[in-house]
This record gives structure tokens, sequence and C-alpha cells, in this order.
């Protein structure tokens, strides 16, 4: 979720230099590869700064803390005893789990090793699947559901091919629901202070933010979407959107998470929720 620009590398600094942060073109393969790598760097980390907020079994949408529990984007909680349901980019299967307690039979996908490591970790009856969202390995028609919250979605060069293969093991009449960064955030910096609250890049500007290595190898991808693109995408994937969601920062709340702060969540959106159903 991050768009931060990093500083520069000093040969005074010990380890490896620091990536180089640029906007240029990054195809599917290249996309899949720095998004694995990064995830499987950073995963420890991120679940140690966030697995507190998470929680071990809570179903967030995004840094908001939107829960399902309340919302009721999938279905009513008491309604999913005995559904089959799919989770993509799951980290360590904190919503999956959540699923589970209310009955319904999750999956949670990830393209991350480490990030199932943690889930391993964790523990539950999950099932695990290490897999690309581009390439689901499940057969045509084996879920009732399909979730994503801040998975996956964001880091994909094409989310139509993502989309086409939600619809494909989904059942007829089921929902997909997925979260990404809400896309009016790409035209301001990613912080969570005042100074993220100056518009300082065209919101129209569809390039990737790319971090690459010395040897110009992207170790880092995030794509952008505007709103408008990512409702013709849900339609060209053959989903109907039922909604669009985006939630407002709530005053128990007090916490930062990268470029979400109350500052900022009190003034423009965040986070996008896309509620689809499946024709």
């Amino acid at each position: 979720m991050s768009q931060e620009i990093h500083g520069t590398y000093s040969a005074e600094h010990a380890g490896p230099p620091e990536p180089e942060a640029t906007r240029r073109t990054a195809d599917e393969a290249e996309s899949s590869r720095a998004s694995r790598g990064w995830w499987d760097r950073n995963a420890d980390e991120y679940q140690s700064d966030h697995g507190g907020f998470l929680g071990d079994d809570r179903f967030v949408w995004g840094p908001e803390g939107l829960d399902e529990a309340d919302a009721a984007l999938l279905m009513p909680a008491a309604s999913l005893k005995g559904l089959d349901v799919l989770e993509i980019g799951a980290g360590a299967a904190q919503c999956s789990r959540w699923l589970a307690g209310q009955g319904a039979r999750p999956v949670a996908l990830d393209l991350s090793h480490r990030q199932l490591q943690h889930a391993l970790r964790i523990g539950g009856d999950v099932p695990l699947v290490e897999a690309d969202a581009g390439r689901l390995p499940f057969r045509d028609g084996s879920f009732d559901l399909a979730c994503s919250a801040y998975g996956a979605v964001p880091f994909v060069a094409d989310p139509v091919r993502v989309f086409r293969e939600v619809h494909r093991v989904l059942r007829p009449g089921g929902r997909w629901v997925f979260s990404v960064t809400h896309p009016i955030r790409w035209a301001f910096p990613d912080e969570p202070g005042p100074e993220g609250l100056s518009v300082a890049a065209s919101y129209f500007d569809r390039v990737p933010y790319v971090e690459q290595d010395e040897g110009g190898d992207a170790v880092y991808v995030e794509h952008h979407r505007t709103l408008g693109d990512r409702v013709r995408d849900v339609v060209a994937g053959g989903f109907r959107l039922v909604d669009l969601v985006e939630p407002e920062w709530p005053a128990w709340n007090n916490q930062e998470w990268g470029g979400w702060s109350p500052l900022r969540g009190n003034l423009i959106p965040g986070t996008a929720i896309f509620v689809c159903e499946r024709g």
C-alpha cells in the first residue's frame, strides 16, 4: 500500500542500497515477481507492525478499521455458514479465520510464502494456497463468495485478468468484494501529516510506481487505476457493481498506518471497497 519515495543511498550506510523510486511501465511478469519478493522480505515487519490491529481472526477492510462483522458487505454473518469462500491476498489469513468462525469454509490464497508461514504460525484449520491471483488453481464454480482486503488488486498489471479468474471460480450469483487504496490518493503524497494534503501528481497518470534495484529490476510495483477504470475493469471481468463503499475515518481510530491517519482520513477517502456480483 506504500507509495513512499525513499531517500538516496549513501556509501556510509551499511547494508544494500535503498531501491530507486521511479515511474515506469512494469508488465504482468515483473509485477508478480516484485510482489512475491517484496512480501516475502517484508512479511515479518508487516505482521509485527499491524498484527495487533488486524487481530488473528478479525475481518478488517482497511486502515480505517471497517469490520465485516458490522459492514456485512459479503452478506450478514449469520448467512455465511456452509458457504465456500476464497480470500485472495490473504496474508496471514486473519479474514479467513473470521469467516471460519462464522461457519463458512474459507480458502486463504496468497502469492507470498512468508505471509502464509505467518498464517501457519497463528494456526487454525483454514486451507492455505500459495498461488498467483491471475492463475487461480481451482475448478470453475468452486466458491460462493470471494474477497480481498487490500490484496493482489493494486499490485497486478492486468486486473481484468484477475477479475475474470474470480468470475470463473465463483458460482452464479456469487459476490466478489475487494478493497484497494482509494484512487484519489494517487494524486497526493503518501504521508500521514499535513504534507499529505496537497495535490502533487496527476490523478490521471496511470504510469506505475516502481522501486527498482541497482540492476533496474523492480522490487516493488504498484499500479494505479482511476475510479472509472476500476468500474470498467469490474464490468470487463463479467461482474455487476452493486455498491462502492468509501469508509469514513471513525472517531475511535487514532492510529497512523503509512499514509493513512486521522488527519487525512477525516478530509479525503483512503479506501475504496467494490461490491460486485457474478451474473
